[in-house]
């Protein structure tokens, strides 16, 4: 596994968690959405825009 592969799989994790913390509603949802469009992008291999994504979703938490 390299570093930037690491590196990726531990922000995948963490954002997963927080959105099974985040208490039910539309802030969860639209997280979620962004999650798995975060999980999209990894299978086509889209740095990039997996990188947008867990953000975006770290921000709709905030």
């Amino acid at each position: 596994m390299t570093p930037e592969t690491r590196k990726l799989t531990i922000q995948m994790a963490s954002v997963w968690s927080a959105c099974n913390k985040a208490p039910a509603g539309p802030k969860k949802n639209k997280a979620l959405k962004h999650y798995l469009l975060a999980e999209k992008a990894q299978c086509e291999e889209d740095d990039t825009m997996i990188y947008r994504e867990l953000d975006a979703a770290r921000q709709v938490l905030v």
